[in-house]
């Protein structure tokens, strides 16, 4: 495989010291009509973590992103990112505090380019107005510059140059989940959130997707919580892993004490089995 070479240069070090991400949940409850989704949930993590999310179907997983990313209004409890009270907040505003995602089922517009797709995530970062883009004014023109060096940038790090002019709804699976990834990463997120970035996916197109949250975290510096199916891919690469099991917080810690909990194995995958 591949290594990239160097961190591109929209991500310098000026900008790393910007991307603060500390995200709070405390006491996060959850629940429709009478199934109780999550029960007093309690997690944080810190600036330049890889925080993974684990448990079986149904444990409440992608209700806890839901919640997180503004579209469940959980019943009780409150979420804080970068010591500010987001629980409320609206999903549109979330993003322009730095909340990134991507989704358990792709959501792209499969009849536009993948460079299409991926300048959309742009508008929250454009800062001209109806007047100045109708006319294209120069200043118009100097920012559109700057987006489009930026895609490209993202482009070339996710080795997809060959298809950045092709139809979104041509493309593979597994391509599809790479660009849905560099969309959300042509936000500029101080956090990421990762539904199932692997579902779905061949073994080599997983290997490409590792190389690359490896790199966006340890080269890059960018905070990421992911919640994922595959255990290989969790334990190679999580710093820290919380466990839900029917809405409920059943364990947390380093990969190597999930992996030994008898808890987690018994709740996870079975009696006579290990992680």
């Amino acid at each position: 495989m591949k290594a990239y070479r160097g961190r591109p240069s929209i991500f310098s070090d000026e900008l790393q010291k910007e991307k603060a991400a500390e995200l709070e949940v405390v006491n996060l409850t959850l629940n429709f009509g009478g199934v109780m989704a999550l029960s007093n949930i309690n997690m944080s993590v810190k600036t330049g973590e890889l925080f993974a999310v684990i448990g079986p179907n149904g444990a409440g997983k992608t209700s806890l992103l839901n919640c997180i990313t503004g579209y469940y209004r959980p019943q009780k409890g409150k979420i804080y990112f970068n010591g500010e009270d987001i629980t409320n907040v609206a999903t549109h505003d979330l993003i322009k505090c730095g909340i990134g995602r991507t989704f358990q089922n792709i959501e792209l517009f499969p009849g536009m380019t993948v460079l299409s797709n991926m300048l959309l995530a742009r508008h929250i970062h454009c800062r001209y107005g109806f007047g100045p883009a109708a006319l294209f004014a120069p200043s118009v023109k100097n920012e559109e510059v700057r987006h489009r060096r930026i895609l490209e940038e993202l482009i070339d790090f996710l080795e997809i140059q060959p298809i950045r002019n092709q139809l979104v709804g041509s493309l593979p699976y597994g391509l599809r989940k790479r660009v849905e990834l560099g969309r959300a990463l042509a936000l500029e997120p101080k956090i990421l959130i990762l539904d199932e970035p692997f579902a779905g996916m061949t073994l080599e197109e997983k290997e490409d997707m590792v190389r690359f949250l490896i790199e966006l975290n340890e080269g890059w510096g960018q905070t990421m919580v992911l919640v994922e199916h595959d255990m290989s891919i969790v334990m190679a690469i999580s710093k820290r892993i919380m466990v839900l099991n029917f809405g409920e917080k059943l364990a947390e810690g380093n990969p190597e004490e999930i992996q030994n909990d008898p808890e987690v194995t018994r709740a996870y995958l079975g009696d006579d089995t290990t992680l």
